[in-house]
């Protein structure tokens, strides 16, 4: 007696019970594995990238748009900062690493960002193909942007103004593709790099650099303060109290906004050089100057905070869906048995022993839970390629609805092992079957 068969064809026998329980299945298991694989990449991704990143120095406005921006290169960046702020941050000592990121620009939809050699070297990506731009008008492109567009070395292009997709291109300033990067699994693979220059050149923004004289406002601050110190007589009572201003940090002192030139970055990222300038620069930054400075670290905390909310109140939908097909299993099979008992006593009488036919019912709700799970993990990959496909950010984000990771057979063997335990009831009153009263019955 073959139980695999025996187990399929009374499966096959009921096809709409069946049927209701498998898609039960399949779309709780569908759900769970959809959030497992987004959370987990984008988990994974989003610390990848923020890697070695301590600040992101930029225009006021939200920190998490800020961070959004320059690191993951998923959002619109808040302004733009002087040329000149980047240069002081540049010669400060208490950092390490400055990157200036230039953005405004795309190419389809892979942005065109303006910076130094130092963005590829920070993330490692080595040139597979070609060099690494020297002149104006110059792009590498990451390996993901290659792979899309088909562009090889020499290929030329013109950039669309804007981060998505616009028919205002800068006919007038297109560039040439010299180097192609390995891939890394950053951010960097969905871009387009050239020198911070060119974005000027394209937006008719001066190429030169000059240090620029820096302007203090001492004298002013100064006479200010003198004022704001002076109480009049009787009205004491009404004076705020004085809150002393921050000391710059060494080389970070402010500027007259009056002098600067017009050359703009779209923001820095920063590397600290010492555990003092974790805790002075941002302060400083954000409560003496025009500029702000957010921390990937503490952003991305909040982000995943966010998402994750989300992410757990879904998946516990999903574990919700799959105890409902458990449930309709159980019925289903303890309902069937009640038909089949005539069934279970003439195979009993033919020579199967009590153990076959409870491995018999087992078998079916093992089947059910393990049909359910494979189109669930199928349907969890389809509908993860739909969201990466018709949401840009999902694209910007790299999610690939083709990666597999270990949760998922983890997942296979929990509903496996849930319509075991559905199956298991039933089975055990199959095991008790009455051969002579249910025949005399």
């Amino acid at each position: 007696m073959n139980l695999i068969k025996l187990s399929l064809s009374y499966i096959r026998g009921r096809k709409l019970n069946s049927l209701l329980n498998i898609l039960l299945f399949a779309l709780g298991i569908g759900t769970i594995a959809l959030l497992t694989l987004f959370s987990k990449q984008f988990s994974d991704k989003i610390t990848r990238d923020a890697k070695g990143i301590d600040m992101v120095v930029g225009a006021k406005g939200s920190k998490m748009q800020l961070m959004l921006s320059g690191v993951y290169q998923m959002d619109v960046p808040t302004g733009n900062m002087p040329y000149t702020e980047y240069q002081k941050l540049k010669k400060n000592p208490i950092l390490k690493k400055v990157i200036p990121i230039s953005m405004g620009d795309s190419y389809q939809q892979f942005r065109i960002v303006g910076t130094t050699a130092e963005y590829p070297q920070h993330y490692e990506a080595n040139i597979a193909k070609g060099k690494m731009f020297v002149d104006m008008q110059e792009v590498i492109l990451g390996a993901a942007v290659a792979k899309e567009t088909g562009f090889d070395i020499g290929s030329t292009f013109v950039g669309a103004h804007g981060l998505v997709k616009s028919d205002d291109n800068h006919a007038d300033h297109p560039f040439k593709v010299v180097g192609i990067l390995a891939p890394t699994g950053a951010v960097i693979d969905r871009l387009i790099l050239t020198d911070y220059k060119s974005v000027w050149a394209t937006h008719g923004l001066p190429t030169d650099t000059h240090e620029e004289e820096e302007h203090h406002e001492g004298e002013a601050h100064e006479e200010e303060g003198h004022h704001e110190g002076e109480a009049h007589e009787g009205d004491s009572a009404l004076q705020p109290l004085p809150v002393p201003a921050l000391p710059p940090p060494p080389g970070l002192g402010l500027s007259n906004p009056s002098n600067f030139p017009p050359q703009e970055i779209t923001l820095a990222l920063v590397q600290f050089a010492s555990p003092m300038a974790a805790i002075s620069v941002p302060r400083y930054l954000n409560s003496q100057t025009p500029l702000q400075a957010a921390r990937p670290a503490e952003e991305m905390t909040n982000l995943l905070q966010m998402v994750g909310f989300g992410v757990q109140g879904l998946r516990f939908f999903g574990w919700i869906l799959m105890l409902s097909a458990a449930l309709s299993i159980f019925v289903a099979l303890y309902n069937a048995l009640k038909e089949r008992r005539y069934d279970l006593a003439v195979m009993r009488s033919l020579g199967a022993s009590p153990l076959k036919l409870m491995g018999h019912i087992l078998l079916e709700g093992v089947f059910y839970a393990l049909i359910g799970a494979l189109i669930g993990l199928f349907l969890g990959h389809l509908a993860l390629y739909l969201l990466t496909t018709f949401f840009s950010t999902a694209q910007q984000a790299g999610i690939s609805a083709w990666t597999f990771s270990i949760e998922e057979l983890y997942l296979l063997g929990i509903a496996v092992f849930v319509g075991f335990l559905a199956a298991l009831l039933p089975a055990l009153q199959a095991y008790k079957t009455d051969i002579a009263k249910t025949l005399s019955n």
